[in-house]
């Protein structure tokens, strides 16, 4: 199949040229459609109980969760004449704003003292948006913000909620990937300058990688026409994108300028670069396809987001490596080494430093072995002080007005008004002594300030509950689960925003197992597929959950006991990890890992077929792709390394997170572990019963 693609591509080279770039306009007006349609929410799982109790809310109760949290704060007093009146004002004002259904304030109720500050100084004013789901409301969250956040006459304002939030959060996360590619793309350039040593051959990769951001953005822009999708997807597209595209680039290249430098002519470097290297490529993306695609198994629009970008951002790579990459490398030909600016890299040697470095450790593989996994065992000890949560205002700059309000709040009012614990009882409307006697065993509860009036409609029944705690934490799932413990009236739902979080992360945990058993099963076949062997898809997992550790440590040792803020800069501490992001983090990294054990494996297999022992199998394997692997691992870190510039939290996690994973992968996994244990297993590294191995791919 391979290699009659790669003879299509040649002969066709300049239709596949031209309709790769007639294709690359249409997917790029597309893309251009996608970010304004991507949300900031996306932590819910639909299916949980706070879900049907938020349906009933909205249906039966017309309760709505306000869009847009307004504190206003006085120097005086808000009874204070002069204060009212303004507020007054101020409330018509936004009243009369376009996207704003109703508002609700300490004012306009009356004098509510639920709306009141403890020293009676602020007073909240609720925002209610037109849009169904406040999430929707993200034009009305940038509105108010831009509009009424500072002063207004005697007022002090601070803008606060879900709408406001995921206006802020898009804006800011848009800024820092405009300066993550402004860093990233000239440092990729410069590597890849220096790994080709000539610059036609280093800018040619580059097409594959923006091509790949072009054809996701395109994919997930359609995908948001059915589904939401998180504005988060954007970093793993841009960070996966322009890497794994030119990770695939480089190993084709590679391969091109070997076959040129043997002798072949244009037509049989690009077939055997295409049967070789473009097999290696797809197999290896198929392996990361897999993996992303577990993310879909979990029910938050968030981690789902991740899956459907994943999937796009491989399938676009690995399309354009092997169709319209191979035709402009053989439209280039043997002009691929031109424009020479580092002669040395020009012809790589076939025995160097990575077959020598793999013939030491292979001298002394139970002292690597050891050592490796001593070291690794070190990096990965702070997991055990690990501790989940999730996103929350806190994840934006200190200094962003979003979370000045955010604290502000926290500190000015004795309870979550605007997020409470929800209490919804169907047809409960003739228990009422019931539920008095359920109320009162509520208030007890620790952390329950307060057990507002029930309303009724028809036979349904609703009443709330303010805590003190913040909603997304575990004390606020500790209470909730303590609340369901108590025995209620038959049919009750328990919603808010607590109860949510709760739900969301038990739903994450009930989904873990299998996505972990679709990873591992799937990895598990294709390797055996590709290798032929079962002793070394075992291995391959095995290290990757080790390697998976460690980066799980350095994630706790930095972002929860709040080392190395120097490299990765400042941020709210909150002394907890996003879950989310910990399990997008691992799939990613355990899919890149794999990547390149099969770029690692396909060359060992390759020279082990051609008549090497395991051996020297190992070693000239190792030497033919590890300046590839490293040198792909290095583009990659920088990538994602660039997303630590970012202001939010959750973003720094996912640059360094991944970063460190791939360059300890490919230095400490690859370069040491994987050629200390292929000595230590000799030729039972390919061992597979005899069926199965004509189920193999040859080499």
């Amino acid at each position: 199949m391979f290699e009659k693609l790669g003879h299509t591509l040649v002969n066709r080279r300049k239709a596949v040229l031209a309709l790769f770039i007639v294709s690359l306009i249409a997917l790029g007006a597309l893309a251009g459609l996608a970010v304004p349609r991507l949300s900031g929410g996306g932590y819910s799982d639909p299916g949980s109980d706070s879900a049907k109790a938020r349906t009933y809310l909205i249906n039966t109760f017309h309760v709505k969760d306000p869009a847009v949290i307004l504190e206003v704060k006085t120097d005086t007093s808000i009874t204070d004449p002069a204060v009212v009146a303004s507020a007054t004002e101020l409330e018509r004002a936004i009243a009369s704003e376009k996207g704003v259904l109703k508002t609700l304030s300490y004012w306009s109720a009356g004098g509510a003292p639920t709306l009141a500050s403890k020293d009676n100084k602020a007073a909240y004013l609720f925002i209610y948006s037109s849009e169904v789901d406040p999430l929707n409301a993200k034009p009305l969250g940038k509105l108010i913000e831009s509009k009424y956040n500072g002063t207004y006459k005697n007022l002090h304002l601070y803008v606060n909620g879900i709408a406001a939030f995921n206006s802020a959060l898009s804006d800011k996360i848009s800024k820092d990937l405009a300066l993550a590619e402004g860093i990233s793309v000239p440092l990729i350039f410069i590597l890849l300058l220096f790994v080709f040593g000539g610059l036609i051959a280093s800018a040619t990769p580059l097409i594959v990688g923006v091509s790949a951001i072009i054809g996701s953005l395109a994919i997930i822009y359609l995908v948001s026409l059915f589904t939401g999708v998180s504005i988060f997807a954007l970093n793993l597209i841009t960070g996966m994108g322009l890497g794994l595209g030119i990770d695939y680039a480089l190993l084709m290249v590679n391969r091109f300028r070997e076959e040129l430098h043997h002798g072949a002519d244009v037509e049989s470097a690009i077939v055997n670069t295409v049967k070789t290297a473009g097999k290696t490529v797809f197999y290896s993306g198929i392996t990361v396809l897999i993996t992303l695609a577990s993310l879909t198994f979990f029910p938050l629009m968030f981690l789902k987001s991740f899956g459907y970008a994943g999937m796009a951002v491989v399938a676009t790579a690995i399309i354009a490596a092997l169709v319209p990459f191979p035709a402009i490398l053989a439209l280039i030909g043997p002009r691929i080494d031109k424009f020479v600016v580092r002669k040395s890299a020009i012809t790589p040697k076939a025995d160097g430093r990575w077959a020598q470095t793999a013939r030491f450790v292979m001298r002394r593989p139970v002292a690597v072995v050891v050592l490796s996994l001593t070291a690794l065992t070190v990096i990965a000890s702070p997991i055990r002080n690990i501790v989940f949560s999730q996103a929350d205002a806190r994840v934006m700059p200190a200094t962003s007005p979003l979370a000045i309000a955010n604290e502000m709040a926290s500190n000015d009012f004795p309870g979550q008004e605007g997020n409470p614990v929800e209490f919804v009882i169907p047809n409960g409307a003739s228990l009422a002594s019931e539920i008095k006697a359920y109320e009162a065993k509520i208030g007890a509860v620790k952390g329950i300030i307060r057990v507002n009036p029930e309303q009724i409609v028809g036979t349904d029944v609703r009443f709330s509950a303010v805590h003190s705690m913040s909603p997304r934490t575990n004390e606020a799932q500790a209470m909730i689960t303590t609340i369901r413990a108590i025995p209620a009236p038959a049919g009750t739902l328990v919603g808010g925003v607590a109860a949510d979080y709760s739900d969301t992360q038990n739903g994450i945990a009930k989904t873990l197992p299998w996505a972990l058993g679709w990873i591992a099963i799937g990895v598990l076949i294709l390797l055996f597929l590709f290798t032929g062997s079962i002793i070394l898809p075992i291995k391959a997992v095995i290290l990757n959950i080790i390697s998976l550790a460690a980066m799980m440590g350095a994630l706790t040792w930095i972002f929860i006991q709040g080392h190395l803020t120097w490299l990765v800069g400042s941020f709210t501490n909150t002394h907890t990890i996003d879950t989310s992001m910990v399990i997008l983090v691992s799939v990613v990294t355990f899919g890149l890992s794999m990547d390149y054990e099969v770029f690692l494996l396909s060359r060992i297999k390759e020279e082990h077929e051609s008549g090497m022992g395991n051996e020297d199998a190992v070693a000239t394997g190792l030497q033919r792709s590890a300046r590839i692997i490293t040198a792909a691992a290095l583009l990659l870190a920088i990538a994602f390394a660039a997303f630590v510039t970012s202001g939010v939290t959750n973003i720094k996690t996912l640059g360094f997170g991944v970063a460190f994973a791939v360059l300890l992968d490919a230095s400490v996994v690859r370069g040491l572990l994987v050629p200390a244990l292929m000595r230590l297993f000799g030729e039972r590294n390919w061992w597979a019963p005899k069926w199965m191995k004509r189920f193999s791919i040859s080499h």
